[in-house]
């Protein structure tokens, strides 16, 4: 799971970097067009009932809001600094303390998905949060393959 983070990170962090290239008020509308493109895949693919979805969708969206947060409050805050910095002048001491940072972030990470899964266990049970990651990389594979389609075109 640890390895599929690695290789997922690279590419949201690639897709949220395109987002903040646009507008405030554009990249605004469209976090909000792919969130609720994102609950109605989910729910379609976890076939959530209603009393299911009441307790889900706070779970859930506290986790997202989290994950966000350390993504683009922590991690692009690192990113930011290497840029200005630069990694051919960067020293060894200050390359591992950004790298120890990028650590602790993906730990974080690691942490908020695990108390998720324990979270959700009582709502939707195992078999489905594992078809809540598969649904997941779906959606993002999805996201991702229909923003190449728009750049191209």
């Amino acid at each position: 799971m640890k390895m599929k983070i690695k290789m997922l990170l690279p590419l949201l962090l690639l897709f949220s970097v395109s987002l903040f290239a646009q507008g405030d008020k554009d990249k605004k509308e469209k976090r909000e067009q792919i969130k609720a493109l994102k609950v109605s895949f989910l729910t379609t693919e976890l076939k959530l009932t209603a009393d299911e979805s009441e307790k889900f969708w706070p779970v859930y969206n506290a986790y997202e809001e989290k994950q966000y947060k350390i993504r683009h409050d922590k991690m692009r805050q690192i990113i930011k600094k290497i840029d200005e910095v630069g990694t051919d002048k960067m020293s060894d001491k200050d390359a591992l303390s950004y790298l120890n940072q990028f650590e602790d972030a993906d730990e974080e990470l690691f942490n908020l998905r695990k108390k998720l899964v324990a979270d959700l266990k009582p709502i939707i049970g195992s078999a489905r949060i594992l078809k809540l990651k598969k649904a997941e990389d779906d959606f993002n594979k999805k996201l991702l393959h229909k923003y190449k389609e728009n750049k191209k075109g």
